[in-house]
């Protein structure tokens, strides 16, 4: 017989993860309160600041209402393109013009403020800073009420304007404190470094951008995300799906162990020899300790070859012991990195992985699962 004070738990735990999931991929607890205290720090002191700055009065706000909704996109979502700083600034004042602009020519104020916002959403297409409390500012401007309507044509400027770049900027500064990538830049699309019209390994099969661009003109929608991190998304979504179909095999049981290295007080000459009588393409340059501080290659002995390791050297890629071995695909396989350094917590050099390396490993996960055998079987 069923318990129903167990159901009743369950019923009631299910209920709260609906009401507590977040509406917004990617948006963890602590995000949100990362946003919550972007918000309180960037609206008070941009009122305070246009306070201290304008002084109080009736004669205009300090602060209008559509920069609570500036900031919620500011703060919370701030890796939108609607919360970009052009979008903040030049949406609010462009949308806040059109308020104006329509309360001008238009008499009848209700079809005044259909006619603004229409405005505000067409300039700030445009003009490319969409912005939806842009949508807010153009009806502010419309229905603020005396202050605003004696400001005419001055009240974009001040005070959605100023309030904007006030916003912006401490928001730059805060997510800068709070390690947030603001303003967000796009990852730039592979490019091919070997200076040919391929298309780059990464992207040369699976999926292209014109795949991407035709999902999104058969969706029919517009969808809040930067092109290039649409693409970047997939492309990271494809790497989870191989991790976790083939994902079994660690970097343990694929990496090669017995590493071929040179100290940093090694000399190019020694370097070289190394790579050519080895036939390895990149050589790991470790401390005294043992620890890697560096990887050097003959492409990098042709470019800058001083004499000194310390200065000819370029930054390692490393990898966890327990990392998957197929998760190093993308590094693998973007025209620059040879191979990965598998180093333990203080960074002292445990083994090496090539492309070839990963390039046999999935060869043989590939021929395991073909004929149904256990994945543990490939290694």
């Amino acid at each position: 017989m069923p318990n129903p004070i167990g159901s009743s738990k369950l019923r009631a735990r299910a209920l709260g993860f609906r009401l507590f999931r977040p509406i917004l991929a990617g948006a963890t607890l602590r995000e949100r309160v990362v946003a919550c205290v972007g918000a309180l720090v960037g609206i008070t002191l941009t009122g305070l600041i246009c306070g201290l700055v304008f002084g109080e009065g009736p004669h205009i706000p300090l602060i209008v209402a559509p920069m609570g909704a500036s900031a919620v996109l500011l703060f919370a979502v701030p890796a939108s393109p609607l919360a970009q700083p052009w979008p903040v600034i030049g949406g609010n004042t462009i949308s806040a013009f059109m308020g104006v602009l329509a309360a001008h020519l238009i008499a009848d104020p209700v079809v005044a403020i259909g006619v603004g916002v229409s405005l505000a959403i067409a300039a700030m297409s445009l003009t490319r800073s969409l912005h939806p409390p842009g949508g807010a500012a153009a009806l502010t401007a419309l229905i603020g009420g005396p202050a605003v309507t004696s400001a005419g044509f001055l009240f974009p400027l001040l005070p959605v304007c100023i309030n904007s770049v006030i916003l912006v900027g401490l928001g730059i500064a805060f997510h800068k404190i709070s390690r947030r990538n603001y303003p967000h830049v796009a990852v730039p699309a592979a490019a091919n470094t070997h200076g040919t019209s391929d298309l780059p390994a990464p992207i040369r099969v699976g999926f292209t951008p014109e795949d991407v661009d035709a999902a999104l003109v058969t969706l029919g929608e517009t969808l809040d995300i930067d092109r290039s991190d649409l693409d970047r998304l997939l492309r990271q979504v494809e790497l989870q799906a191989l991790v976790r179909t083939q994902g079994e095999l660690t970097c343990q049981e694929v990496m090669s162990r017995d590493v071929v290295t040179i100290g940093l007080d090694g000399s190019s000459e020694r370097a070289r020899s190394l790579l050519l009588a080895h036939n390895i393409r990149t050589l790991p340059v470790v401390d005294a300790a043992g620890r890697l501080v560096g990887a050097l290659g003959l492409r990098d002995l042709a470019l800058r070859d001083s004499g000194r390791i310390a200065e000819v050297m370029s930054e390692a890629r490393i990898a966890a012991v327990d990392d998957p071995a197929v998760g190093l695909v993308p590094a693998l396989t973007d025209g620059r990195t040879h191979a990965i350094f598998v180093t333990a917590a203080d960074r002292t050099v445990l083994g090496v992985i090539t492309q070839t390396d990963v390039l046999a490993t999935l060869a043989r996960t590939a021929s395991a699962k073909a004929f149904g055998l256990p994945a543990e079987d490939a290694a």
